[in-house]
């Protein structure tokens, strides 16, 4: 049976106290950052194997293409996709002032309103990997616009959304 006198509850107070300075000035600083949504804002962006232009070009994706952000070195940023895979892409050629989404399978239908007994858009319907602009949701569907401005409505669980 252990008996507590007050010098070792003090001593165990006082290790518990630096225990959890230490943590939280020393390790919490360098834990990685969260993942942040972003989006491409330019006509298109080339996304490489490593940070600087020197890398590899790995895949060209076109506007509002959404990604997660994962890290950062110097202006550019380790991102990754709906298909969990990463890249780096250059920081000023993103935004995270509004959400983007991207269609999730090939041809995936696009409606007038939000539900299936709206009829299709005429562009509709449209392929994995086509990139929108979230303007809004409403319940399980997702109001977008491509990006010529055209909109439509899509269901939640077709498009991955940033």
């Amino acid at each position: 049976m252990l008996i507590h006198t007050p010098i070792s509850l003090k001593i165990n107070k006082f290790f518990i106290f630096y225990f959890f300075l230490f943590f939280t000035l020393v390790v919490f600083p360098f834990q990685q950052e969260t993942a942040e949504a972003l989006c491409v804002k330019d006509k298109k962006a080339n996304l490489r194997s490593g940070p600087g232009k020197h890398n590899e070009k790995l895949w060209t994706v076109l506007k509002y293409m959404p990604f997660r952000q994962v890290g950062r070195e110097g202006k550019w940023l380790k991102v990754i996709d709906l298909d969990g895979d990463i890249y780096w892409i250059y920081k000023t050629i993103t935004t995270k002032a509004y959400m983007c989404a991207v269609i999730k399978n090939n041809k995936t239908n696009l409606r007038q309103g939000p539900g299936t007994k709206f009829p299709q858009v005429g562009w509709s319907p449209i392929d994995k990997y086509f990139s929108i602009k979230v303007l809004k949701i409403k319940g399980s569907w997702v109001h977008v616009e491509d990006s010529l401005g055209d909109k439509a409505w899509v269901h939640r669980s077709l498009v991955w959304v940033q």
